[in-house]
Formats: C-alpha cells, sequence, structure tokens
C-alpha cells in the first residue's frame, strides 16, 4: 500500500533501464519534416547534377543552325517560292508596335513577366486538364521554357528534356531580363514555310516588316506557334482565321487590346501574300530543285535563283484551270496539267494538279498518259516530208493493218477527202493508214526529233496515240511548229547566284541552242493543216478571235485523256485533263474541258505576250508555189467527224451524245476494199515486210 507521500502516474518518472522520454506531435513533426528537407536537398542536388551532366552548352545562343536557303524569282524578279531556312535581321523590340509581343505573352504565357521561369500554376492546370481529357490537351511550358527547348534542345518528348529544359528556363531568367528573353523568342521561334524570327514570318506572309504588322496579322502569327503547318494561312486558311479569332479574344482578357480594335480586326480580311498563296508554282519549284543541285551540287550557303516563269502568266493559268474543272468536275475531271512554252523553250507557266496541298505529284513533267490524237501531227509531218501536200487525195473508209481495225469517233466514213481535211477532223483510219505506208519507225523519228522523249511503241495503234507521254514533252514538240521549226528543250532556271550577287551559273546562249528541226515547205504546210483544226475542226472551240491560233486535240479510248496542244507565234501551251486512277471521264474530249482551259489562259496572255503570227520558217525551195487555199472548203465541210462535236463557245462544248455513235453499214461496197492513198507526188519505195500478227488495240480519236 502506497504511502501518503506516494505519487500516482510516471509522467516525471524516469524512463525504466534509462530511455529517453517520447517527443510530442510538434517535435515528430519539425524532426520529420527537417529529415525529409535534407534528403530532398540531397535528391534535387544529385537529380539536377545528373541531368546536368549532359547539358547543353549555352554557348550557342547567338548561333543559328539551318539548311541554307534558295530563293526562286521570276523572269521579272517577282518572289515566286523560298525553300530551305529563312532567316531575317532580327526585329527590335521597341520598334514592334505594343500589341505584337502582347499577343504572343497573351497566348503563350499569361503570366511571363511574374514567373521565375517556370509557372507552377500553368503546370497544375495542365496537369488537371490532361488528367480528365485522359491525353494531353494542354502544355504548361512558358514562353522561357519553349525558349530553351528551341535554343538548346530537341524535340523530344521525355522526363530528361523536360528536366533540361527547365533547369535552362531558370537559367535564362537569371542571365537575361525579360524584356531581352521575349526579343530572343520572337527572333528565333519557328512560324513555318522555312522562316525563323517574325521579321522573316511577317515578310514571308504578308510581304512586309514586322514593325508594319496589323493587329490581325499579329494575331495570326501568334496563333501559327501551336503547330505551323496545322494553322498556315496559306494551306489551312479557315483553322488558321480560327486560331487567330482565339488569340484575339485572349487579347482582349490580358487587356491588350479592347473589344472594339478585336472587332475591328475580326472584320478585316488578313491578306497573305500573293506568292505563297500561289501555290501551282511550287510544282515548277518542284521541278527545279533537282536541276539545281545536278548544275551546283549540295547548296552550302544561301542561293538565289532567277527562273523562267512569268508569275503573272502563271496566275492566269492558275484561274483557268481552277475554272474549268470546278465546272466539269460533275464530268469526273479531276486533274489538270499545264505547260506554256515560249518559242526558244522557255517554261514561263507551269501547273502540274488540281491542288498542290492535296498532291505534290507534277503531272506536268512525271506523268506519262496517252496523247490520243494530239500525236497526229508528227504522223502527217512524216506524211509531208514523204511527200504528200495538205491537198493531197486520201480516202476514209475501212483499213485493217494485222489484226486490227481503227474505227473513227463518228463510227462512219467519209471517202475521199483532202490531207488537210483529214487532219481537221481527227480521222482515224487516214492517220493509220498514212503510218503504215510510210513506215511508223519513220513516225517515230520524227516525234523524236521534235522533243519526245518518252518510250514510243511501234505497234499500228501509235499513229493514233496509244503512246504515254508528259505535257512538257508535247509542248516543247509542239513548239517546233510555232517558232519557225527549230526544236527546243523546256529549261527554267536562267541563273542561280548568291544573294550578294556572285554569280554560280549561267545558261549559255548556246547551250541547248535551237536547231532547225522543220524544214519547207513542209511546216508551211503543218501549220496551215493545223490552223484548220482550230478554224473549222476538231479544235475550233479554242479559237479566239483576231488571233493566229493552231492545234490539236487529243482524246483517247474511254475518256481517259483529254488534251489540247495549242500555239501562236512563238509560244506554245499544251493541256491535259484526266484522273489520276486512269479511269474514265464522262464524254470530255480534247475539244470540251481542255480547250475551254486553253482557251481561257491564253486570252489572258496574248495580251501580255503580244505574240505574232505563226512564223512560216526557213526560206522556201527556189520555184516553190503555195497551194490554192482550202480554208473556205474547210469551214464549209464543218466538224461531224472530229474528236468532239461541233462546238461554238464553252455552253456547246459538252453537248456529247449520250450513246456511242452507230457503226456504218458493212453492206456498204467500201467496206469491202482496203483504204485507199493517194498521194499527189512520187512516194519512197518500202520493201514488203510480213506483218506480225498483233492483238486487238483501242480506240483513239
Amino acid at each position: 500500500m502506497a504511502g501518503p507521500g506516494a505519487r500516482f502516474g510516471n509522467e516525471s518518472s524516469p524512463a525504466p533501464n534509462g530511455a529517453k522520454p517520447k517527443r510530442t506531435g510538434w517535435k515528430r513533426f519539425f524532426y520529420w519534416s527537417a529529415v525529409l528537407a535534407v534528403w530532398g536537398l540531397i535528391f534535387l542536388v544529385v537529380f539536377f547534377a545528373v541531368f546536368a551532366r549532359d547539358l547543353p552548352s549555352t554557348a550557342s545562343l547567338y548561333n543559328v543552325d539551318r539548311q541554307p536557303s534558295i530563293t526562286y524569282l521570276d523572269r521579272n524578279g517577282a518572289l515566286i517560292a523560298v525553300r530551305g531556312t529563312q532567316m531575317a535581321p532580327p526585329a527590335d523590340l521597341d520598334s514592334l508596335p505594343d500589341y505584337v509581343p502582347a499577343a504572343f505573352v497573351a497566348i503563350e504565357d499569361r503570366r511571363f513577366y511574374s514567373h521565375p521561369g517556370f509557372d507552377p500554376i500553368g503546370m497544375s492546370r495542365a496537369m488537371v486538364a490532361n488528367i480528365k481529357a485522359k491525353r494531353v490537351v494542354q502544355g504548361g511550358s512558358t514562353l522561357t521554357q519553349q525558349l530553351a527547348k528551341n535554343l538548346f534542345l530537341s524535340p523530344d518528348q521525355n522526363l530528361k528534356r523536360k528536366v533540361q529544359e527547365l533547369m535552362l528556363a531558370v537559367w535564362l531568367e537569371m542571365k537575361f531580363s525579360k524584356k531581352e528573353i521575349l526579343a530572343l523568342y520572337l527572333n528565333r521561334v519557328y512560324f513555318g514555310a522555312g522562316a525563323y524570327g517574325i521579321e522573316s514570318a511577317s515578310q514571308r506572309y504578308f510581304d512586309k516588316g514586322a514593325k508594319d504588322l496589323t493587329v490581325g496579322e499579329a494575331a495570326l502569327l501568334a496563333g501559327l506557334l501551336k503547330a505551323p503547318s496545322r494553322y498556315s494561312p496559306v494551306s489551312e486558311s479557315e483553322r488558321a482565321a480560327g486560331r487567330a479569332t482565339v488569340v484575339l479574344n485572349e487579347m482582349v482578357e490580358a487587356g491588350v487590346i479592347t473589344v472594339a480594335q478585336r472587332d475591328a480586326a475580326a472584320a478585316t480580311p488578313v491578306r497573305v501574300s500573293r506568292t505563297l498563296a500561289t501555290q501551282h508554282a511550287q510544282y515548277f519549284v518542284d521541278w527545279l530543285d533537282r536541276q539545281i543541285r545536278e548544275l551546283v551540287g549540295e547548296p552550302t550557303e544561301d542561293l538565289v535563283v532567277e527562273t523562267t516563269l512569268d508569275l503573272t502568266l502563271q496566275t492566269s493559268a492558275e484561274r483557268a484551270v481552277r475554272r474549268i474543272l470546278d465546272r466539269d468536275e460533275d464530268k469526273g475531271v479531276e486533274q489538270a496539267a499545264l505547260v506554256a512554252l515560249d518559242g526558244d523553250g522557255r517554261v514561263r507557266a507551269m501547273i502540274g494538279g488540281a491542288s498542290y496541298a492535296d498532291s505534290q505529284f507534277n503531272r506536268a513533267t512525271e506523268a506519262r498518259r496517252q496523247a490520243g490524237s494530239a500525236f497526229k501531227p508528227f504522223v502527217y509531218l512524216a506524211a509531208l516530208e514523204a511527200g504528200y501536200t495538205p491537198e493531197s487525195r486520201v480516202v476514209d473508209q475501212p483499213i485493217t493493218i494485222g489484226n486490227w481495225s481503227p474505227r473513227n469517233y463518228s463510227g462512219t466514213f467519209i471517202g475521199e477527202t483532202t490531207l488537210a481535211n483529214a487532219v481537221a477532223q481527227s480521222t482515224n483510219t487516214i492517220a493509220a493508214g498514212l503510218a503504215d505506208q510510210i513506215g511508223r519507225d519513220n513516225v517515230a523519228r520524227t516525234a523524236r526529233r521534235l522533243g519526245i522523249t518518252s518510250r514510243i511503241g511501234l505497234e499500228p495503234a501509235m499513229a493514233l496515240g496509244a503512246v504515254e507521254v508528259s505535257p512538257i514533252e508535247m509542248a516543247q514538240a509542239y513548239d517546233a511548229f510555232a517558232n519557225g521549226g527549230r526544236r527546243v528543250s523546256a529549261y527554267g532556271i536562267s541563273r542561280i547566284r548568291t544573294p550578294q550577287g556572285r554569280v554560280i551559273y549561267q545558261r549559255d546562249a548556246r547551250q541547248g541552242a535551237p536547231v532547225q528541226a522543220i524544214s519547207n515547205p513542209f511546216l508551211y504546210y503543218q501549220n496551215q493543216m493545223l490552223r484548220g483544226v482550230v478554224t473549222s475542226g476538231s479544235g475550233r472551240s479554242a479559237a479566239i478571235a483576231g488571233r493566229d491560233i493552231a492545234g490539236k486535240t487529243g482524246t483517247t479510248s474511254d475518256y481517259k485523256d483529254a488534251w489540247f496542244v495549242g500555239y501562236t507565234g512563238g509560244f506554245v501551251t499544251a493541256v491535259w485533263v484526266g484522273k489520276d486512277d486512269n479511269t474514265a471521264m464522262r464524254g470530255v474530249t480534247g475539244g470540251s474541258s481542255p480547250a475551254a482551259i486553253w482557251r481561257g489562259f491564253m486570252e489572258a496572255a496574248l495580251p501580255r505576250l503580244n505574240a505574232p503570227a505563226i512564223p512560216d520558217g526557213p526560206a522556201m525551195p527556189e520555184g516553190w508555189q503555195p497551194p490554192t487555199p482550202i480554208g473556205q472548203m474547210l469551214e464549209e465541210i464543218g466538224d461531224p467527224y472530229g474528236d468532239n462535236p461541233p462546238a461554238q463557245d464553252d455552253e456547246g462544248l459538252y453537248e456529247e451524245p449520250s450513246t456511242p455513235p452507230a457503226r456504218s453499214d458493212p453492206n456498204d461496197p467500201r467496206g469491202r476494199d482496203p483504204a485507199v492513198v493517194r498521194p499527189t507526188a512520187p512516194q519512197p519505195q518500202r520493201p514488203e515486210q510480213p506483218q506480225p500478227e498483233r492483238r486487238n488495240e483501242p480506240l483513239f480519236f
């Protein structure tokens, strides 16, 4: 029993066996907090030491690592395009309107002026948003972090890069003022289209300096940074406009601009540079790109390429192609190609497809499509050189070569006619018979002599265009008809120099100089007959009042390809339409969509060109007399058997028959005889050769 002085409880009594007294709750909290702080500090030191070990050198802060740029100018010095990267002198932040840098701060980093390089609030907000969406929908990087990434780091998304980005951002904040960081950012960030820095982007997109940017233009450039290709005002104009509207709203919330300024900016259309909007010129630039490397090697410095393109004519070509593609979409016209050359082979305009943004395949230079009757001028030139004239009497009647029997588009035969009328009406039987008589090998040599470089088979159907060629080949081959009989090679580069003026390549006047490929009177006869195609034959829908025009239509079997190649003095344009999958269009012939494109382009181009009449070419043989005029006779005959039904204007171009024309009467006595060709001059004798058996060929007209 305890005595009266005994104490109850053990609060003050020493712990048994000398044990230390237990800490109170606050003491335990402070103790473990200190322990965690020490270990946390050790961890952070080790962590940052590990990640800082291979941190990139900041000595490259002012260095720019970029590929050389190639600037393309048209024949008048207008800018066509810039490939590679483009830099401009850095913009002075003080020279820019206040709303320009403020637009970037408003959309990219609202708390830029208050954070130390990273923004914990922004990072937390982004993390919550990403967790809710179960994907990355928001970024928490500050403008300083973006600068650090752009200057020093790769775009890889991993923990190491994010830590290094954070470390470099803090270093930038310690070394530079906010104004200097913002200036570095605006002068080094990538805006797409090869433009680095706001000055370069302003010149590239708007043809003006950054100090002249409007509120709307500043918002559009600020909106680009999220994804330059996705929000490009060139290829994604609607998406770019929507993004710019978001930026304008952020600028209002940040107090940068007023609601009235926002509304005024939204109501004012932003005009993107005409050069960048002219995307079809990019097919031409692609064509030159490989040639530049063949001429000067891989560029190691910025280059300026002076080209033969006429940007005004290029724009006219784009409008003509777009108008007809839109109009004839319901007929299955999906793609088009156009090549325009002057008399020396300089490319003045080139369209490689319906949309460069959708497809970069250049149908003007790379596609090989069957030429149809557009190939027949080579047959007829070979015939003229073998002794025929436009007035030679030939017979349109059934003909069989081997096991192949060509048909006319009409399915009927007109009997005896002139060679000129056969050309104007694109008569198949006569072209096939002539090629067989004078030799298809001679026809092939004639085509090659004028500039056709693709393979030319010698099967009977080659006379009707069973030959796959490109539009640029057809243009350069027909150029000989337009320039006085001289063969040319199409080219697009006049000179290559540095921006400082040092010439690296200059096209020699003797390089690829035109050579006489057609003598007279054969050139005279050929032009006379091809004029008849336009004045009274299958291509009369391409006629332009008061202009000396000649050319030839071409349409392949089942309407898969349609051509019109036409020319005036010293200027030729080849047009093709069709589908990439080589399926049929609906009743589209060479005299319809291609001729409409050709005429639309040439009506705009001819006043600028001031083109003369088609030249007669070299001197005529001594004693030669011109043949009797036949133009009036051709006009009276009309066009019942050509590539397309008669048409005088666009409205009548497309009245194609709903069913194929009826074949001629098999009981007609003309159907039992082989085709008869009666030249008016002695023909060269060729030894008889057995004809190999061949499979049936498709119809070309």
